[in-house]
């Protein structure tokens, strides 16, 4: 329960990701566009006579300023519409249109009974706000978030949906919209009511945060990096960031919630002094850490290097240091840190509270988009001027910052003789590490002691010659049925080792038996084929001596022959003239159908059940003879969802000929415009030298139907 939650908690904060990442583009626009549109700016830098108010110069850096504000003013729909794409797990756009849709029926659910309570004046002070237009409470980007995820949960749950025959057009993905716009007009009504109290309780809670001091903005700082390797940073500090539990604060007349929507709506405010350091101080600490703490950490770490390998670390350390500097992505060398020396980034997480709390104490005003290089320090302290920002405390603190790092770093480095780059064996790759190999070494010690059925995907895939070499991929009762481009890749080693109890080739086509549980292998590699890992399949050394001889599954008496028995009672139908061309081309097997009087499905043979499917319209049995039967009710009756239909038999059980398998309404099913044309499919007649049809016209349960040979 708590390894789903957690990998609940790391999905929401990637899904974050996606609207996250428009924020350094707008905020570049908006940091040179209201920079260069201050009057106070333009004082300072002598720029008066150049950037003139109506000017083409002025225009242009004022478009820009405009066009960077309404992403930030907008936060809220994009992140309705970029978790819904973050959280969906297949048909992205449908999730995107949903959020969207939904976001605005929600909102102007809420404004419909502001305006029946008496509008805006009825409401208590500052709940209230205008978006997109329309008159709603103030939720910021919180009311996306509860869009986006809801709408992802009920997209991955509707978004295969079957509705009944003559509301089909609306079924799939075009009724997850349908199924969003009802929701959250309901969830509209209910926010109306609730989301108050909440608000109320953020406001406090924001409040008590305000009122911790210092100690609550080391706290901060110390959580957010401890968060990283986790992937939940941005659900901690997004809150503080985006809602009142950064504080709220009244610019220009209205009132901004949020650290960073303050910082940005007093940067683009003619009439800000000095930006606001009780919003900046979930901000600033990152700037000396990230331009000075870590680049001086990768320098310990180049000193610290054998001399022989110098050389190579140096040039990968100083791409680190410099992406570090400029852009404030610091992942290879934190991950670095994580990787070989878990107390470094103990000492590093502390000393990243310390940068928070000092910035706080010096009272540093520099906002941020989404991470503390020096791009961010440039447009947002630095041409913003000192007296706004106090920025020349962050180079002050940088430096000394710088000192510390290289000293505390180099001598853990040299006192415990962490293997850093540039100090691991001869025979080991130096590198730098990322998110991606700390997770591959995770998932390497579980796999350690257990097999787990990403291992076994990785292996078949390995097997047959990787993604690319794959054409198609379906199972029948017992195994699994592959085409691949190149045959030749297909190594029958791997896919031993993956626990394949035979392997049959035929021409492109590959034929691996697992027993019964094949349908699970089958899900288990196509939710492997889906995940970025299959790009990259484990490399696996081949047990030839598994290879032995095949199954005797595989290896049939090419003279021996039995009987099946009629299924049902009604009348023979060829299987070439069954109305679906999966049948009629014979590509699921050779067999024979029957057009049933009654309701009732036989089997054909003593065997074992293999599997009912779970809409009870189909049934595999596998015969005492090793021979693979298919028996499915009608044409497309999957689309009934189980409707009419009554299993008399389970998975494993034992049967006998003519024991009732399944009975079914036949008049309820063509009343729903279903054939109940039933073919009875030998999935295993590649093991056969003939499958031939014995009787014709009318026929009884019992009655032999089909011979093989």
């Amino acid at each position: 329960m708590k390894d789903k939650i957690f990998g609940v908690l790391q999905r929401v904060g990637r899904s974050f990701m996606l609207p996250i990442a428009l924020l350094p583009i707008a905020g570049l626009l908006l940091g040179i566009g209201s920079s260069f549109t201050n009057p106070t700016t333009l004082e300072a830098y002598h720029l008066t006579n150049v950037i003139k108010e109506g000017g083409v110069l002025f225009t242009l850096l004022d478009i820009m300023s405009k066009t960077g504000s309404i992403v930030f003013d907008n936060l809220a729909l994009l992140f309705a519409m970029g978790v819904a794409i973050g959280m969906a797990k297949k048909e992205k756009e449908v999730a995107a249109l949903s959020g969207a849709i939904s976001y605005l029926i929600m909102n102007t659910a809420i404004s419909t009974l502001i305006s029946a309570k008496g509008g805006v004046d009825a409401m208590a002070a500052n709940t209230t706000t205008s978006v997109l237009g329309i008159t709603t409470l103030q939720m910021g980007v919180f009311g996306g978030i509860i869009v986006g995820l809801g709408v992802a949960a009920l997209h991955n749950r509707f978004y295969k949906i079957q509705l009944p025959q003559v509301l089909s057009f609306f079924g799939g993905t075009r009724f997850v919209p349908i199924v969003c716009s009802i929701v959250y007009l309901i969830v509209g009504v209910v926010m109306f009511f609730v989301w108050p109290l909440i608000q109320s309780g953020i406001a406090a809670l924001g409040q008590l945060v305000l009122e911790s001091g210092y100690a609550g903005t080391w706290i901060y700082g110390v959580i957010e990096r401890a968060l990283i390797p986790f992937g939940l940073h941005h659900v901690f500090y997004m809150p503080f960031w985006q809602t009142e539990l950064g504080g709220a604060l009244l610019i220009d007349g209205v009132t901004v919630t949020g650290a960073q929507n303050i910082f940005f709506a007093e940067l683009a405010s003619n009439s800000t002094m000095h930006f606001s350091v009780s919003a900046t101080r979930f901000m600033s600490g990152k700037f000396p850490f990230m331009i000075f703490g870590l680049p001086a950490a990768a320098l310990a770490m180049y000193k610290a290097a054998r001399p022989e390998k110098k050389k190579v670390v140096g040039g990968l350390l100083l791409s680190a240091a410099l992406t570090a500097m400029l852009t404030g992505i610091t992942e290879p060398l934190e991950f670095t840190f994580l990787f070989v020396a878990p107390a470094m980034y103990v000492v590093h997480c502390i000393l990243a509270g310390l940068s928070y709390m000092l910035m706080h104490i010096f009272n540093v005003g520099v906002g941020m988009t989404f991470s503390g290089g020096a791009i961010d320090l440039t447009l947002f302290g630095i041409l913003q001027g000192n007296a706004k920002t106090n920025w020349i405390w962050i180079v002050i603190i940088g430096l000394i910052y710088a000192v510390v790092y290289y000293l505390v770093f180099y001598f853990m480095i040299t006192k415990f003789n962490y293997k850093t780059p540039g100090r691991e064996a001869d025979d080991e790759e130096t590198k730098l590490f990322t998110r991606k190999d700390l997770n591959l070494r995770n998932e390497a010690l579980k796999a350690a002691d257990k097999c787990t059925s990403d291992t076994v995907s990785a292996l078949i895939l390995a097997g047959l010659g990787g993604k690319a070499n794959l054409v198609d991929l379906d199972c029948c009762a017992t195994r699994l049925r592959i085409s691949v481009s190149d045959p030749a890749l297909v190594n029958d080693a791997l896919l031993k080792q993956s626990g394949a109890s035979g392997i049959i080739h035929k021409g492109q086509g590959v034929q691996i038996i697992y027993g019964p549980q094949v349908s699970v292998v089958k899900s288990d590699l196509e939710d492997f084929l889906d995940s970025p890992k299959s790009d990259e399949p484990f490399k696996f050394e081949p047990d030839n001596t598994l290879l032995k001889e095949e199954n005797p599954e595989t290896q049939k008496d090419a003279t021996a022959s039995f009987e099946l028995a009629a299924h049902m009672n009604g009348t023979v139908v060829n299987l070439e003239d069954v109305e679906d061309e999966a049948f009629s081309s014979e590509v699921l097997g050779k067999g024979i159908a029957v057009e049933p009087i009654e309701g009732k499905l036989y089997s054909p043979c003593d065997g074992k059940v293999d599997m009912v499917f779970d809409t009870n319209h189909a049934v595999n049995i596998v015969s005492k003879e090793g021979c693979e039967i298919l028996l499915h009710i009608g044409i497309d009756t999957v689309k009934l969802g189980g409707k009419y239909f009554e299993a008399h038999v389970k998975d494993d059980c034992e049967v006998k000929k003519g024991d009732l398998l399944i009975s079914f309404d036949l008049e309820g099913i063509k009343s729903e415009g279903y054939k109940v044309t039933t073919p009875m499919v030998i999935c295993n007649t590649d093991d056969y030298t003939s499958v031939e049809a014995v009787s014709q016209g009318e026929i009884s349960k019992g009655d032999k139907i089909l011979e093989i040979k």
